[in-house]
């Protein structure tokens, strides 16, 4: 938590620094923030096809067999539920 207040308070004492200078290096910091996405798109790259279908197929499967294995608890639930109703509204 000492490492978080040290960040909190440098970034204060930033923050409360001379207005003037800040706005002076605006158009730096914005143009080394479009250097930096600049070159980490360049170590961006696509899947292949292969790729997009194989992960497709995986989704779709896992979808499955989550619906599956939810309906499968559901039944059980509902199931066991309207049994309890039924024994408890003879008793």
């Amino acid at each position: 938590m000492g490492v978080e207040t040290k960040k909190m308070a440098n970034s204060i004492a930033t923050a409360s620094g001379d207005f003037g200078d800040r706005l002076k290096s605006w158009p730096e910091r914005i143009k080394g923030f479009y250097n930096d996405v600049r070159t980490e798109m360049k170590k961006v790259t696509s899947p292949s096809l292969k790729e997009v279908q194989g992960t497709t197929t995986v989704v779709i499967i896992t979808v499955f067999l989550f619906a599956l294995y939810f309906f499968l608890v559901d039944l059980a639930i509902s199931n066991s539920l309207e049994r309890m109703l039924h024994y408890f509204s003879r008793h």
